[in-house]
């Protein structure tokens, strides 16, 4: 299978070629000629197969220049129960009668990045032998929170590869924060950069697409690619993951074969949710995909008005991985409702660019609310829809996880739609540990108190156990305490890869 660029389809490079790249020279984003088919007979018998099976096989859908053996070994080095803490990897919590938890925060940075970013460094290093690469490539990376930490776990002292890291100053919760600083591993850089998620993102993307700078680090034997979501590498390990959370409502017979599920996911950058919507084209039988943003809700107005629009308040929140205001991913998915048109997807990514807005045409946009519904909450219904499902169930979600949960209810409040919904958990509790126990108790309950207090608190509260990754945490030292400025991200990587 060949990979197209979504702002010029006449690129075509192989899988190989796409992981390694991460990024089209022309700015867009690599996707599938065609997205291939599995039957229902199929997806019945994945129900039967451990979670290393099934990503074997719909891994091997899209990545069809990697031999079974090559497939195997990134599978199977990546999803271990010593790295998840369980052997199911995502397991799936059944809240009650038609509403589950896809948990996809078991790995070793307890959030649902791992789930791509244990996998990505395995792919790309297979793909540079397939595609005789002979430079070192460097993993340029700005986060929200949980990528950073995530992808400098996964490519920490893999040979021939380099990862650099950039997160908002004060845009991250302490415990990403502790994770990010105190990172081990002798190719690893992290820094703050002042401003938001949107400064980090957009300044990453600006060294990607600067030529000249990228042929200087080419004659310095370096190579630019990216552990973000823009890598197709990234993408493609979520598309298992919702497969495996339908296999597994089989399995527990909870669903009958062909049932339509519903499938909610809280995100900023669109990959998440992008994800579910490719294992639908598939086959994925899906009634409805609700998208569920916080106050940074661009992308609730986006698939209630059509409309695009950047140009707004940026919010600080307790979801801290969803405060983004330009959605990555969303590039994608406009390529495939607008049928390949590479020219008008260009013409509104040049329009975001410009102007910080654009507007996609109705017949497009009848296309998407047929499949989507979206809806959005603040802090304080986040924190209650993390007390109420405490009280009611006796379970504590994140809270990422709590504005999925309270979105949902919303929808259902407003549509008395009751078909069965996997919920994406996409974070341990543990990581938002503060503003967690504030939803359980009060203010009081976290005053004065330092964050391994915090998780032994939450601990007794929920009556879960502290992932061994965040408590180990306590007894290292802070590595990196950079902060750069936007505009100096550059000289920032050129410094650390001692270019000139």
């Amino acid at each position: 299978m060949q990979y197209k660029s979504t702002r010029d389809k006449s690129i075509s490079v192989s899988c190989a070629e796409a992981i390694k790249t991460g990024l089209s020279a022309d700015g867009g984003l690599f996707v599938p000629e065609s997205f291939p088919s599995v039957t229902m007979d199929e997806i019945k018998s994945l129900s039967s197969m451990s979670y290393n099976q099934r990503a074997y096989f719909v891994l091997g859908k899209f990545l069809t220049d990697f031999t079974d053996e090559e497939l195997k070994k990134c599978v199977d080095s990546a999803y271990t129960k010593e790295k998840f803490e369980t052997s199911s990897i995502a397991p799936l919590y059944k809240l009650n009668d038609g509403t589950y938890f896809l948990e996809l925060w078991h790995g070793p940075t307890c959030a649902f990045k791992d789930m791509a970013l244990q996998i990505l460094p395995h792919l790309l290093t297979t793909s540079m032998k397939k595609t005789n690469e002979d430079k070192e490539v460097v993993i340029l990376v700005a986060t929200s929170g949980d990528t950073g930490k995530a992808a400098l776990e996964g490519f920490k002292d893999v040979e021939g590869t380099r990862i650099i890291v950039f997160y908002p100053d004060n845009g991250v919760s302490e415990i990403q924060k502790l994770q990010m600083v105190t990172q081990e591993g002798n190719n690893v850089c992290v820094a703050a950069v002042k401003g938001n998620f949107d400064d980090a993102q957009n300044g990453v993307k600006k060294i990607f697409t600067d030529n000249d700078y990228k042929n200087l680090l080419e004659r310095n034997q370096f190579r630019l690619s990216s552990a973000n979501s823009i890598n197709w590498g990234r993408l493609a390990p979520q598309i298992v993951y919702y497969f495996s959370a339908y296999a597994e409502l089989l399995k527990n017979h909870e669903i009958e074969a062909g049932e339509k599920i519903n499938i909610v996911v809280p995100t900023g950058n669109f990959g998440n949710i992008l994800a579910a919507y490719y294992a639908n084209k598939m086959g994925l039988p899906v009634n409805k995909f609700i998208c569920a943003s916080n106050e940074n809700n661009v992308l609730t107005d986006f698939i209630k008005t059509g409309v695009y629009n950047k140009n707004r308040d940026f919010h600080t929140t307790i979801s801290p991985s969803m405060d983004i205001l330009i959605s990555s991913n969303l590039e994608r998915f406009l390529f495939d409702l607008y049928g390949g048109d590479d020219e008008r997807i260009k013409e509104l990514m040049s329009k975001l660019s410009e102007t910080g807005a654009y507007e996609i045409s109705d017949d497009v946009k009848a296309k998407m609310q047929s499949m989507f519904c979206a809806g959005y909450c603040d802090d304080s219904e986040t924190m209650a829809t993390i007390k109420k499902c405490s009280d009611e169930y006796d379970y504590v979600m994140d809270t990422h996880t709590a504005v999925a949960k309270a979105v949902y209810d919303k929808y259902v409040g407003e549509t008395g739609d009751m078909t069965k919904t996997v919920i994406a958990s996409t974070a341990s509790p543990f990581k938002f540990n503060q503003s967690v126990l504030i939803a359980l108790e009060d203010h009081n309950a976290v005053a004065g108190k330092d964050e391994f207090t915090l998780l032994s608190e939450l601990a007794q509260k929920s009556r879960m156990t502290i992932p061994k990754s965040l408590y180990s945490l306590k007894d290292k030292s802070v590595v990196f305490d950079l902060v750069c400025d936007k505009d100096e991200m550059k000289q920032f990587v050129s410094d650390f890869l001692m270019v000139e």
